[in-house]
């Protein structure tokens, strides 16, 4: 049966990853006003990601004081304040307020990731939780392929990227352009928010008054919650570092040697993967175990950069693009296999997995850092160990000296 609060849960997912993914064709922009070094333009990424590290444990208080629908409501608010800021930050050509612009909104994500993904996991039965929050991802990732592709046509075109010597008056153009994208998103949110009013009695899990008891920091005495939340960590770390450098290396005569824009739309096909994937991982997860495809998924993503390091040209970036459709799954049966087996409450736990999403923050920056200092290709070996670290994770789920009663 149709549930219109579980569909406008699920475009809230559409609506961060959206939010999200723009951030990449913002790297290369950056990059090029402010003359920065690839370790400096991930930053952007840094102070993004940060912020689950700072707000996640907060946010499970905002939520089990406000619940559901207000926390929610008030996110999207914050986003859209996020957003506002950085013309503001433009106007004034400063590059530490443009990542205080990401900070907030990104705070403001973080506070709904806390809410929406156990409210997705958890509008229905428990048997089909995975599939659930699977489904919510896949409008996740279709965010994510869309933003690239206005982003590129947005904000790598004209100005800095029109072929033309760099200067004032093309600096200002681009971040004209950096303008125009934050403000359409902005319209997006505000426009969502309305419709989201409407239907807010409905945005209630099952077993909610069980869920809101017991401290946000319960999930530090689970070791479930403690092993997913590494898991979550490396993985975000990898998906975005391997994201925030696609369009530079694509770029690379020794790769693809496309223009920015194009390197911008192909990158689309790495999010498109990942949407892909979701959309039949959501239909895998209900006769395979989630351990089992996460495993599999893991292992493809670690041969592909090891691929990637290993070959140049076509195939190197075709590798790149492709890792996307195994990330698929990840977030989300990593996310449901530790709320499955955490002995602490919902709020808690989702608190401390939405916290290591600041993996976001650390691996970009480390793989920026050994891209200045070896090479584009080079740096895919962080992603690569990060997969390692998950099919590990998975092996660990599918063990039954580790399993949980509950699991």
């Amino acid at each position: 049966m149709f549930d219109p609060a579980f569909f406008h849960i699920t475009m809230l997912f559409f609506i961060w990853g959206f939010v999200t993914a723009s951030i990449d064709p913002l790297v290369p922009s950056v990059r090029t006003v402010f003359s920065l070094t690839y370790a400096e333009s991930m930053l952007t990424q840094f102070a993004f990601f940060l912020a689950y590290g700072i707000v996640s444990i907060p946010a499970a208080g905002v939520l089990k004081r406000l619940g559901y629908p207000v926390t929610i409501i008030a996110s999207l608010a914050a986003m859209a304040a996020g957003c506002l800021m950085m013309p503001l930050a433009t106007h004034v050509r400063s590059y530490p307020f443009v990542l205080v612009a990401l900070f907030i909104i990104a705070a403001g994500i973080t506070q709904l990731q806390v809410a929406a993904n156990p409210l997705a996991a958890n509008m229905g039965s428990p048997k089909g939780s995975h599939f659930r929050l699977t489904l919510s991802q896949t409008f996740n990732s279709l965010g994510t392929v869309i933003a690239p592709l206005i982003g590129s046509y947005v904000l790598l075109r004209g100005g800095v990227f029109a072929g033309v010597a760099v200067n004032a008056v093309s600096r200002d153009a681009t971040l004209r352009n950096v303008d125009v994208q934050f403000l359409l998103i902005t319209g997006v949110i505000l426009l969502f928010t309305l419709f989201l009013w409407r239907v807010r009695e409905g945005l209630h899990p099952r077993d909610e008054i069980e869920e809101m008891q017991g401290s946000p920091l319960a999930a530090f005495g689970s070791l479930w919650a403690l092993f997913g939340a590494g898991a979550i960590f490396v993985y975000v770390g990898a998906e975005v570092s391997v994201g925030s450098m696609m369009i530079n290396f694509l770029h690379q005569p020794t790769v693809l040697a496309v223009d920015y824009a194009q390197a911008g739309r192909l990158l689309g096909f790495y999010w498109g993967g990942a949407m892909v994937g979701r959309a039949l991982g959501s239909l895998l997860l209900v006769r395979v175990k989630a351990y089992r495809l996460l495993g599999g998924a893991a292992l493809f993503a670690l041969t592909l950069c090891l691929l990637v390091t290993q070959t140049t040209g076509t195939v190197e970036g075709f590798a790149a693009i492709a890792i996307g459709f195994f990330n698929s799954i990840m977030f989300p049966t990593i996310f449901t296999l530790t709320l499955e087996r955490s002995s602490a409450p919902a709020p808690a736990t989702s608190g401390l997995l939405c916290m290591a999403i600041v993996g976001g923050a650390v691996l970009p920056v480390s793989a920026g850092y050994m891209a200045d200092h070896a090479s584009l290709a080079a740096a895919f070996w962080i992603p690569l160990a990060a997969y390692a670290v998950i099919a590990t994770f998975a092996l660990l789920a599918s063990s039954k000296v580790v399993k949980s009663t509950n699991a």
